[in-house]
């Protein structure tokens, strides 16, 4: 994220810190990283160093935000369970506050959580060197057989597409101008060009969502995102973080993204649990991905907004994903 959140002032991000955590702000920096959230690294005055994400709750006062944060609260709760009751050191997972809850309320629309600062190098987001597969496999089959441990109080998916009905109202919406920001129309024109497309795509998604629930084989818990991004190599080895995206689901879930198209690494991951992997469930979540992308830029290119580079970024990757570049235009 490029850009700070609106209406977060740092001096009530040092009194959340202080009122939640002990944590007395010496230095604090805004990291324009990661996509979803907000983060930034802060020093106190004891010489601890922390990293700090905030989390926008929604633009809607109808009780949503109160559900997100009821969301997010469980996905960190069940990373602090995983790493402190299942042992997997991997976890980076956040720190709890004095009273022992995993985020904290940040006025109307964000939550906020402290995570410890962790040494190593960060990838970058993208597909897996070849090279590195097979160990984040096994990462993620010490992750979906800790399952038990969790399952009870974990975040369980629905199969159902975020964004999905914002997409569809989007998509029953292309007669007529759209006039919430600069960006609005110049979408509403790329949708309306790729409308048989997106639709062909929904249908195709209802069609592997059926198999995925017809298939046999308990779900697990599941990352969600366990891309280079989300990765961090240090002296300890490999150490993933951003858990609140943590469903019990399907673990072709997180196959997809770790394994590529590798055979053989899916292969291993057969042979370490004794289940084989579902090609229709691969399928789904590939799908699912680029489907959930879209509905989140053309939401937000529809609603009110102003031409910041975050904005500019979604009007990007919107047309990344349908097909047009933005800058072919301005080549004419």
């Amino acid at each position: 994220m490029r850009d700070k959140p609106e209406g977060v002032e740092d001096a009530e991000l040092g009194s959340a810190l202080a009122d939640g955590w002990g944590v007395e702000v010496q230095s604090m920096t805004y990291l324009p990283v990661g996509a979803g959230s907000y983060h930034w690294t802060v020093a106190d005055d004891g010489a601890g160093a922390w990293f700090v994400t905030v989390n926008d709750l929604g633009p809607k006062e109808d009780g949503s935000r109160e559900a997100a944060f009821g969301r997010l609260g469980r996905a960190f709760d069940t990373a602090l369970a995983l790493r402190r009751d299942a042992g997997l050191a991997f976890v980076v997972a956040p720190i709890p506050t004095r009273t022992g809850s995993t985020v904290w309320r940040l006025g109307a629309r964000h939550a906020i959580s402290v995570f410890p600062m962790v040494e190593g190098e960060a990838g970058h987001f993208g597909a897996h060197r070849p090279q590195d597969r097979a160990e984040v496999v096994q990462l993620l089959v010490e992750l979906h057989q800790a399952t038990p441990i969790v399952a009870a109080d974990a975040p369980r998916t629905d199969l159902r597409l975020p964004g999905r009905d914002q997409l569809q109202d989007a998509l029953n919406d292309l007669d007529r101008e759209w006039t919430g920001g600069p960006f609005s129309e110049p979408a509403r024109r790329l949708l309306a060009s790729r409308a048989d497309h997106v639709q062909h795509l929904l249908g195709d998604f209802d069609r592997l969502v059926q198999q995925v629930r017809d298939a046999p084989g308990a779900w697990v818990v599941t990352h969600g995102e366990p891309h280079p991004g989300n990765l961090i190599r240090g002296a300890g080895g490999l150490r993933l973080i951003d858990w609140d995206t943590v469903h019990v689901a399907p673990p072709e879930r997180d196959l997809w993204m770790a394994a590529g198209d590798s055979d053989d690494v899916l292969d291993s991951y057969t042979r370490a649990t004794g289940r084989p992997v579902d090609a229709a469930g691969l399928a789904l979540y590939r799908l699912w991905w680029d489907l959930a992308d879209i509905a989140i830029y053309v939401d937000e290119l529809r609603r009110p907004h102003r031409a910041t580079d975050d904005i500019t970024a979604s009007w990007h990757y919107l047309n990344g994903y349908l097909g047009h570049d933005p800058d072919a235009d301005s080549r004419r």
